[in-house]
């Protein structure tokens, strides 16, 4: 019952950051799944996977100016 009441600890080292990688797929395919009309494996497998690149480019993306914007305000 305790596991329940006490937040569980995410670190922000590599092994916890490459946990965001299957939630990605599984967002983008779920997504995908939702909005497609016709649903072929061929074109599930494609649109998922370009949904699925698009998101992890857009947060490395972002990631990358965030670190930007932090080390011009710590100097």
């Amino acid at each position: 019952m305790a596991t329940f009441t006490t937040p569980e600890t995410i670190g922000t080292d590599t092994k916890s950051f490459l946990w965001l990688l299957p939630l990605t797929a599984a967002v983008a395919a779920v997504y995908k799944a939702l909005k497609l009309r016709e649903i072929s494996a061929k074109n599930f497998v494609k649109e998922t996977s370009i949904l699925f690149g698009t998101i992890i480019l857009f947060m490395v993306m972002v990631a990358v100016a965030l670190y930007a914007v932090a080390c011009l305000l710590t100097e």
